[in-house]
Parts: C-alpha cells; structure tokens; sequence
C-alpha cells in the first residue's frame, strides 16, 4: 500500500465461469442481500429478483437449489403480506428452485436514489414501527422458510448515536427488543421452526462493536433474568466491513462473543477500503464522496489512538498538515466489491473477512447464514464497477466459494 496508483483499471472477470451450487456443508447457507437492487416498493424489488437475482442465480447455481438473501421495505413487506402475493411468490421460489433464509430488515424505506445516511436508523428500536415492521419480516420467513432451515433477521444496532436516546429511550428499546423475542417464540411453538434476531453494529451506531454489544446484551439479560429465550432469538449480525473499521482482531471478537453466550445470527460478508492518508490519496478519495449514504471513517495513528469521522467529507476536510500522513490509516465505511484487488495507493479490509472466514473453519457450528452484501453498486468509481451489477455479483460469488474452499467448506 505504497507509491501510487488507485483503482482505476479493471482487473476484474467480465465473464465469470459457472460455478457449483451455493448450499454449503456444515449445513451452511451462501447468499448475496438483495439491498444491492432496488426496492421501495415489492413490485420494484420482485423486478430485481427477475431481472437480476434470476441472471445470478444462472452464472452460480443452474439446475441447483438456489439461496436468496432477501430485502425487503416496509411498504414491500406489507404489500408482500397480503395472501395472494405471498403465494404467487412462493409458487416462483418454487418455480426456480429458490428459497429463502434471510431477511435484511435494517433499512425500513428507500435504501436507493435518494439520501440514507443517518435515516438509514429510523424509525429505530425505540418506536413501534420498528417493532411491528422486524415482526412482520419474521411472519413472512414463517412462510417462506424450508423447514429445517432456520430464520434470521438482522437490523439497525438499536438506534444512532447522534439521536441521543437517553436511559429512558435505552430502556424502551430493550423493551421492544424483548417483545420481539416474544414474538419469535410464539411463531417457534407454533411452525417448529427456528428464528433470530440479529443486531448490525455498524460505526456511530447506538451498539458499534463488540465491548458495546456485550454491555447491551447484559442489560437485556438483566431485564429478564434467567429468560433463556434471549440467548435462542436474539445475537448479532456480524458484519465483516463494520468490525474491520473498529480495528478488532476476528478471533478475539468472536471469541469474546461465544464467551458470553452470544448467538452469531448472520455473517456479512463485506469489504472495506483502507488507505494512508497521504494528499495523494485524499484527492483520490473525493471520487468516493456521496449524497446518498455515510461513509464513516476511523483513523488508527502511530501510537494506537482512534479518531472518528461521521463521513468521508469531514475526514478529508482535516489538515494534511497535521503530522505525518503515512504513519496512520484510515478505515473507510465504503463497501467495495469482495474480490476488488489491493493497488499501490488503496488497501481493503478482505484480510478481516478472510479472519472470520479461518473462524468458520475452526467452528463450523459458528454462524450457518452467510450473506455478502456489496450494496453500494451504484456509488461506485467507475474503475471499481464491472460492465453490469450481474457480473459484479457473479464475481463476489466466485471469490467467496475459492476462500472458503480452501477452507474446506465446499457446495454439495
């Protein structure tokens, strides 16, 4: 990661070989999120599934069982609860040879086209609409879900930071995770089937690593003590981007969270880009910038300490001036594609993934929802963006089912 140079040719397969199914063993499940595709409505995120999810599905897995990482709004779950098109939606799994074992439910509205940011976390946990929309996400996997295949549903880490929830807005929150918990076991004795509720830490959020999610974890089991349903529907999405920024060790996180009982709900697969500072580098970056979503960065200097930045444009708005650049790093909440290859001037995160990924193989019985999610398609550089988001998909999977085959995880 040094001299020059940035990601601006194309070192990326445009015609990606078919590949072998995606259904793992250690009874394991591969997916990509479908909140890389559009999808305010369910009219517009079935479009996605047709048009694109379809296209996919052929480059990786024809003629094989098929896993689809679903997202959907809250206007789309609604309109995909009504019983007709919940049954012609079955009836096109079915068709396909598709199914579904996870649900994105951290963005409620529009995730595409206009700006997330810190929106991305409202309605959040302290509200009823957040309560009602997770439960509902759960309703639907009921239905959905193959038997034996368990549910999850990750979400926002609570709330955002900057909304100052206060003890009281703390407490209502835990109130309404409790009650979601309650909601799957009812749902549990009544299929047989198995659910979990998985929180996203993610920088500036309300719950943003590991020591923070543990403090929360003790709080709700304080709440209720002695309530093992906590331990059985509720852990946390562990989203390989989000803890890479934090500069956390994949064994010791995972490590301290099977220590305290913590259920890993679900995997993301994700990257990060990773860069010294230099002025180089900075205008490099503007490239980067946009309107749309935060792109939260924390920067390790020489002597270990952190500082963090709520987004890319107030990182690069620091003096260059202030000391040495290339003696501190800056970690970059900008999702990038998984195989996008380090350059001179630009480092990723993919050795922290690549972590979690030797967790997985050391304990298979760790996580069995995988889901990478890449869904910053259309902000990318143009350097970083293969000719459609099929081949860019297509790649990802290709690079996922390498690293874990030299691991010893491998389709059946």
């Amino acid at each position: 990661m040094t001299g020059a140079g940035c990601f601006l040719v194309r070192a990326f397969p445009l015609s990606p070989p078919t590949l072998p199914p995606v259904r793992l063993n250690h009874g394991l499940h591969l997916a990509y999120c479908t909140n890389v595709h559009r999808g305010g409505d369910w009219a517009e995120t079935f479009a996605g599934l047709e048009q694109h999810t379809l296209a996919v599905r052929r480059r990786v897995s024809p003629g094989r069982p098929y896993a689809i990482g679903l997202r959907l709004s809250d206007t789309a779950s609604r309109e995909l609860s009504e019983p007709a098109k919940l049954r012609a939606f079955q009836a096109w799994l079915a068709r396909n040879d598709c199914y579904i074992f996870t649900i994105n439910g951290f963005p409620y509205g529009n995730f595409h086209g206009t700006r997330v940011k810190e929106q991305v976390s409202q309605p959040d946990w302290t509200t009823q609409d957040r309560l009602a929309y997770t439960n509902r996400l759960f309703d639907l996997l009921a239905v959905l879900v193959p038997d034996g295949v368990e549910a999850s549903v990750s979400t926002v880490p609570v709330s955002f930071k900057a909304f100052r929830l206060g003890e009281r807005g703390l407490r209502t929150a835990r109130e309404n995770l409790w009650r979601c918990v309650e909601h799957q076991e009812q749902l549990t004795r009544r299929t047989g089937k198995k659910f979990h509720l998985g929180l996203e830490p993610e920088p500036f959020g309300t719950v943003e690593n590991t020591t923070e999610f543990l403090t929360l974890f003790r709080q709700l089991e304080n709440d209720r003590p002695g309530d093992l349903r906590l331990r059985e529907h509720l852990g946390i999405n562990y989203d390989t981007c989000h803890f890479a920024l934090q500069y956390e060790s994949p064994a010791e996180a995972l490590g301290h969270l099977a220590k305290h009982g913590v259920k890993i709900s679900k995997l993301h697969l994700s990257n990060a880009l990773r860069v010294h500072p230099t002025p180089e580098v900075r205008e490099a970056l503007r490239a980067f910038v946009d309107d749309i979503y935060f792109h939260q960065v924390i920067e390790r200097r020489a002597d270990g300490e952190l500082f963090r930045y709520a987004d890319l444009d107030e990182a690069l708005a620091t003096s260059v001036s202030d000391g040495p650049q290339f003696d501190r790093e800056w970690r970059i909440h900008f999702h990038i594609p998984l195989h996008a290859p380090e350059t001179a001037m630009f480092g990723t995160t993919a050795g922290h993934l690549r972590g979690v990924l030797d967790e997985v193989k050391r304990r298979p019985a760790l996580c069995s929802h995988l889901e990478m999610e890449t869904y910053t398609w259309e902000v990318l550089p143009r350097g970083l963006k293969q000719p459609t988001v099929v081949d860019m998909l297509a790649s990802e999977y290709a690079w996922t089912l390498s690293e874990l085959e030299q691991r010893g995880i491998r389709p059946v």
